[in-house]
């Protein structure tokens, strides 16, 4: 269910039939957890012959409307604005993934361990991203939240020294990983590979005003070097070499670690949650279908969090074990299962009354299940 504010933005430029088959389509998401569109024509409740369900949906998904400049940008800085103070610190994170033939670019913010999608487009290309395409996914990103101090996190494919450059001069902080042979030279130093600095577990130093690559033309930054100690018999296979304009280790050490909510959200979209990978869609269309997955995906991590807040999880999943420090289930997998147990109860209704009726010493803890169902169920 698409929570009710993001009904406001999306009305206004869809009709009303076109609204109502987005709300089909991020309902069959939600059950389904496929976006083949074969999938989803086979279960697409509408009474007309399977092949006029595909075709509807076909048309629907070459729709102009349904931009992610015009249709999520509004929702996703209404979430933005929800969640962090005006003018309060983002983490945005760059990341490229290949599905097959696909290949996508994204940048997503990072809030409480996990990544929510901003924008994204499709490379015509297989392999890493240049300047150009790293400009074209960020430019809009920058003009979006232009009211909070970002700070833009890549791994070690975004490593270039132009794209530090180019958003320290528009007074944007990074952390970039770098490889291990690039080169780097401190003032009155001769120029050598990062992995010529004597590394151990557990080590943490700060180089101030460096030069990256002996490429002219480029200010100086700082560069954090960190690899984490052995931890609970786990230790990291590699250091990080850490780009960045931030003033201090710790700062660009923290930020970066964030990183790593973003393959959460990868998980969701791929065999996890929603099984993209699975999509034959075209580039056009695939924009299209990771759309209706960020509007499925933000509506669930929400509804997650709300049914948090009302303390209704113990209805939806297992509590955190005895010794285990990572939660089983996060908001988004939360709402997700709540809304799926919601479906599955009514569609058995009958049966479970009957259930219900027969078993009359349990009646009690039904009830306040019920009512655990009515809270969940709640628009937001």
């Amino acid at each position: 269910m698409l929570p009710s504010f993001y009904q406001t933005f999306l009305e206004k430029y869809l009709n009303h039939s076109q609204l109502i088959t987005l709300k089909l389509l991020v309902w069959l998401l939600q059950n389904q957890k496929q976006v083949r569109l074969e999938r989803l024509a086979a279960t697409l409740p509408l009474p007309i012959q399977q092949n006029s369900r595909r075709r509807h949906l076909q048309r629907f998904l070459t729709l102009n409307a349904l931009s992610v400049v015009l249709l999520w940008f509004p929702i996703i800085e209404a979430i933005i604005n929800q969640h962090f103070k005006l003018g309060s610190q983002l983490t945005i994170a760059m990341d490229r993934r290949a599905w097959k033939e696909n290949n996508v670019l994204m940048v997503s913010v990072i809030y409480q361990k996990r990544a929510l999608p901003i924008f994204w487009v499709m490379l015509e290309k297989d392999g890493s991203t240049n300047l150009v395409e790293q400009q074209k996914v960020l430019r809009p990103v920058i003009r979006l939240l232009k009211t909070y101090k970002l700070v833009v996190i890549g791994d070690r494919e975004f490593h270039s020294i132009e794209l530090a450059d180019w958003l320290h001069r528009q007074n944007i902080s990074f952390v970039f990983r770098q490889k291990h042979n690039t080169t780097f030279r401190e003032k009155r130093q001769k120029f050598k590979p990062l992995n010529n600095i004597p590394i151990h577990p557990g080590i943490r130093q700060f180089y101030t005003n460096i030069h990256l690559t002996q490429k002219s033309g480029f200010g100086r930054f700082n560069l954090a070097v960190y690899w984490k100690r052995k931890y609970r018999g786990k230790q990291e296979g590699d250091a990080w070499y850490l780009l960045t304009n931030l003033p201090d280790l710790e700062s660009a050490v923290k930020i970066y670690s964030q990183r790593f909510g973003i393959e959460a959200m990868f998980k969701d979209c791929k065999t996890g949650g929603y099984n993209l990978e699975g999509s034959k869609a075209n580039p056009d269309r695939l924009v299209r279908i990771i759309l209706l997955i960020a509007l499925a995906m933000t509506s669930a991590w929400l509804q997650g969090q709300r049914t948090k807040l009302q303390r209704q999880q113990l209805y939806v999943c297992r509590t955190q074990e005895k010794g285990r420090t990572r939660k089983r289930h996060s908001n988004f997998w939360i709402g997700l299962y709540g809304q799926n147990w919601i479906t599955a109860f009514h569609e058995c209704q009958i049966w479970v009354e009957e259930l219900m009726g027969s078993i009359r010493n349990k009646l009690r803890f039904y009830r306040q299940g019920l009512k655990a169902m009515s809270l969940i169920q709640q628009a937001l």
